[in-house]
């Protein structure tokens, strides 16, 4: 449009909305001081009152601190294993998800959360990270290699179904190790695979920048360390990063060591240089004893330098998540009525027994606590979480929606094994490999992996004063953390010596509580012989089951033996703790096992106590944290069955009581350095 019908387009405009007129011209007002706006202006400093409204895009810090919830423990494309099961998500796709939008699974479904999460990393193996893709990428240099033939086109559309599964099972078997051999004797560039882990480690990095938004939504630049001991023995780690300002340009991997410590090492080494990380070890209940062991990697007994390096590096520990639940196992705990929880037996990836002792979290309190009555600093101080490990870049947490994480190898409920499976497919499995396929109840059900014995969980919570990298990784560092097993409940765990009786009942709880006392993840010192007492606070999940108790877990040493009690402080419904027994009376919560439908009056939406330890001994170091419980609902193996018109499976736990546990707080019988 030239300039001319511009203009006398814009002064038609002006016409017809009788801005001027003939006696009132264009010219006439950008001429005469007394016309137009400037005239309508004169002698008037204001015309219109200013705006005063305040937008408030980022809420302001909370000193008495926000329950958050998050995942640290999320695979997607990039890792070796995830895009061999299906995965073509990529860190993007893992956020979006997060922040609420529905995902496509590898086994042909959308899946969802029910409600935003507020805080994910995107935690690939650092081993390898995203050459698998790269090698089915035919395009590509690397999957020129005769070691990337197998994965060529292998997420491909038309490849995307169940009679693709025992090639990706071939494939994961053999491309690591081809990988490793041809990079160990020079017929695999070295620089060439380091390029391709460094693109995907850098779109790592930009991906969750993409996605942080302060105040609303946390993300954080991280990576799995994917190590184990040379029994098998689950010794993984996932490596979480402060923030983005400046990281290593390749992350740190089993091939660099395959010896955590070399792992500390190395994040001692960067925070030397300015960057901060710390490690969360996970699926120790896998690990055969090895990953809270007595002694270091060399089989010498742990020294101090051991434990300030551990206890520096890894202050949290995940202590439930998709591979089963890592608290305690009844065979550590036979007076534990509830730690028959979500025990999957197997070291990680294998179908091999994993060894209880010095692989439960428990345990390893109590282990700590010996290694310090011996004169050495206690490395086993570290805080709780829970996270998803999921392999399909979504968590997967609800135990009626449960999708499992190995993409297209248990995405279907006949995959993982809690329907029985078709006579063609069962028949076909058992023929190749009779070892994949269990009778139960003289039905033929798949067992490919144990599938069966994992669980819809879990989640990280923290207190943090706000959404943002500084204050939910603060959270972290000072250990103010807690885990559930999928629901969002909120736990806060104090102790003092000087809590009024009435702190209960004060609209001024929390703030008094921080004033007077110390948090889950702290130390409390002697006081003389005073008794502390301790504050448990428990908030239900506003779309959860309500509800039905809050234990305290006590472990102390007696004689140089491991001992630990169990006391219910809370009951719902108005019950009371029998003084004998230290349990609540039943609550009448039940499942119908017809439909998973639960009674509906019984449990709380919160719980709260003021408690004293009976049994202090104010000589006595001991550890104490909060167990919350809620009435029984259905597993997610039961929903499956039902769903499909099938009886539950009878080896198969059919209901469970999902929990939250808090961070401990460390009584400690002096005032000399915390050891």
């Amino acid at each position: 449009m030239t300039h001319k019908k511009v203009f006398m387009t814009g002064c038609l405009t002006l016409a017809l909305c009788g801005c001027f007129d003939s006696e009132n011209s264009l010219n006439d007002m950008q001429t005469n001081e007394n016309k137009g706006l400037t005239g309508i202006a004169r002698g008037v400093n204001t015309l219109l009152p200013a705006n005063e409204e305040i937008l408030t895009l980022r809420a302001a810090p909370n000193p008495d601190r926000n329950a958050y919830f998050g995942d640290l423990h999320v695979h997607t494309a990039y890792s070796f294993d995830a895009y061999v099961f299906g995965t073509v998500s990529s860190p993007d796709d893992a956020y979006r998800y997060a922040k609420g939008q529905a995902l496509d699974h590898p086994s042909g479904y959308q899946v969802q959360l029910q409600q935003p999460l507020d805080f994910y990393a995107v935690t690939d193996h650092a081993m390898l990270m995203g050459l698998v893709k790269e090698a089915a990428d035919t395009s590509s240099e690397f999957s020129r290699y005769a070691v990337a033939e197998p994965l060529h086109n292998l997420n491909a559309p038309s490849n995307m179904n169940v009679l693709s599964l025992i090639a990706r099972g071939q494939a994961f078997g053999t491309f690591i190790p081809g990988v490793l051999s041809g990079l160990l004797d020079g017929t695999i560039d070295a620089p060439m695979a380091e390029a391709v882990t460094k693109s995907a480690w850098l779109d790592t990095i930009r991906a969750a920048n993409d996605a942080y938004l302060p105040g609303s939504f946390t993300t954080f630049a991280a990576f799995e360390y994917t190590s184990s001991s040379d029994d098998q023995g689950n010794l993984h780690r996932n490596v979480i990063f402060r923030d983005t300002g400046r990281l290593p340009a390749v992350p740190f991997s089993r091939f660099n060591s395959q010896n955590p410590e070399g792992l500390w090492q190395w994040m001692d080494g960067l925070r030397n240089q300015g960057i901060e990380s710390l490690a969360i070890p996970h699926n120790s209940n896998g690990s055969n004893g090895q990953m809270f062991k007595l002694t270091n990697w060399a089989g010498n007994p742990i020294d101090d330098n051991y434990a300030k390096q551990r206890q520096r590096n890894e202050p949290l520990v995940e202590i439930t998540q998709i591979k089963g639940t890592s608290d305690t196992h009844p065979l550590l705990s036979p007076n534990d009525e509830w730690a028959d929880f979500e025990i999957t037996p197997f070291r990680v990836a294998t179908k091999l027994y994993s060894e209880p002792a010095g692989s439960y979290v428990r345990d390893a309190y109590l282990r700590g606590l010996q290694l310090q009555s011996g004169g050495v600093i206690n490395p086993y101080k570290f805080g709780l979480i829970g996270s998803s490990d999921t392999h399909d870049a979504a968590s997967s947490e609800d135990e009626e929606t449960f999708f499992s994480k190995a993409g297209m190898l248990d995405g279907t409920p006949e995959l993982r094994g809690s329907i029985p499976a078709s006579f063609l497919y069962g028949t076909a499995i058992k023929y190749m490999d009779p070892g994949l396929v269990k009778e139960v109840d003289g039905r033929d059900y798949l067992a490919s992996s144990g599938f069966e014995f994992w669980s819809a969980s879990g989640l990280a919570g923290v207190w943090a004063e706000e959404n943002t990298r500084e204050s939910i990784y603060q959270a972290f560092r000072r250990k103010e953390t807690f885990a559930t097993s999928g629901p969002r409940i909120k736990v806060r765990f104090f102790s003092s010596y000087d809590f009024d009786p009435e702190l209960l009942q004060s609209p001024q709880l929390t703030t008094l509580a921080y004033q007077q006392g110390v948090t889950m993840g702290s130390d409390l010192t002697a006081n003389g012989d005073q008794i502390p007492q301790f504050l448990v606070w428990a908030a239900a999940d506003p779309i959860g089951a309500p509800l039905q108790r809050v234990q305290i877990i006590k472990g102390y040493l007696e004689g140089g033996q491991h001992q630990e009690r169990i006391y219910d402080v809370a009951c719902s419904n108005g019950l009371e703790v029998d003084p004998k027994t230290a349990r609540c009376p039943d609550n009448g919560a039940s499942v119908n096992m017809d439909d998973c439908a639960t009674t509906g009056s019984a449990g709380a939406s919160e719980l709260k106590a003021l408690w004293r330890d009976p049994d202090f001994d104010s000589s006595q170091e001991a550890f104490y944290y909060v167990r919350v419980l809620e009435n029984p609902t259905c597993r997610w193996s039961t929903w499956d069955a039902i769903r499909a018109g099938e009886q539950p499976r009878s080896d198969l736990h059919k209901t469970l009581q999902e929990r939250a546990w808090s961070s401990p707080i460390w009584y400690r019988p002096d005032t000399t350095e915390a050891l």
